[in-house]
């Protein structure tokens, strides 16, 4: 998927061992099928015609189903095709990095954090009275924060940013299929699942500063960082409870 996955896992080594390896292998999984740096992976071999989607191994249905209603909760300003191909990228790292937590947690880790590519999955706790905490990085200032999110009192969060620090003008206006053009340089969705804090990341970035924070304070379980180019700062009502 062109990026790296990282594991902090607490509890009993033995008892969350062979999860970890089975969560290691389903993202090598996921990337044959679904990575568009390969051209024998299924999801390639599909934007080319060479194979349907019901011929594709189950998950590109899932995820294309995923896609879909990602588009339609966004009114558009998310898509699963690039430069008019289909590329479902933009939430597959997320699904993939919240499915492989997920499944560490139901083998009995007592803690978890997946750490996809700078978007991260956390379930349970890392140590007793003392919540997960994911520090933000503030695009304008390299080597500082911009916040720290904390996920006391859940059992579950998600924190996914999408923007052109790292990766320079890679967000797409879908309207036009070009690079979006706003006055933002980063958002930062927080909620229980990656999956969909790393879309609406996306969209809302392409939707630029207003129109993203007005929609984004429409979705439920949902708070949210936007910063713009002239470091203006802008978030949800809700965000300062996830804050610490």
């Amino acid at each position: 998927m062109g990026t790296v996955f990282s594991f902090d896992v607490r509890g009993e080594p033995d008892a969350v061992r062979a999860a970890l390896e089975e969560a290691v292998a389903r993202l090598h999984r996921v990337d044959e099928v679904f990575s568009t740096y390969r051209e024998d992976s299924q999801i390639s071999r599909l934007a080319r015609g060479e194979l349907t989607v019901e011929e594709c191994d189950p998950q590109v249905a899932e995820v294309l189903e995923l896609g879909a209603e990602a588009e339609r909760v966004s009114d558009g300003w998310f898509s699963t095709r690039y430069e008019g191909r289909l590329d479902p990228t933009g939430i597959v790292k997320g699904w993939a990095a919240e499915r492989a937590a997920l499944h560490l947690a139901a083998a009995g880790a007592s803690g978890v954090s997946v750490n996809g590519g700078g978007d991260v999955q956390l379930c349970g706790v890392p140590g007793p009275h003392r919540p997960w905490r994911v520090g933000v990085s503030d695009p304008l200032r390299p080597g500082a924060l911009a916040a720290v999110v904390s996920a006391a009192g859940v059992d579950e969060l998600a924190v996914a940013t999408s923007g052109t620090a790292e990766r320079g003008a890679h967000i797409v206006d879908p309207r036009t299929g070009k690079s979006a053009v706003t006055d933002l340089v980063a958002v930062t969705v927080v909620g229980p699942r990656l999956t969909w804090a790393d879309a609406w990341a996306t969209a809302a970035f392409a939707m630029g500063s207003r129109a993203g924070l007005d929609w984004l304070e429409s979705l439920p379980d949902v708070e949210a960082l936007l910063i713009t180019a002239g470091n203006e700062v802008r978030c949800t009502g809700g965000l300062a409870r996830r804050l610490g």
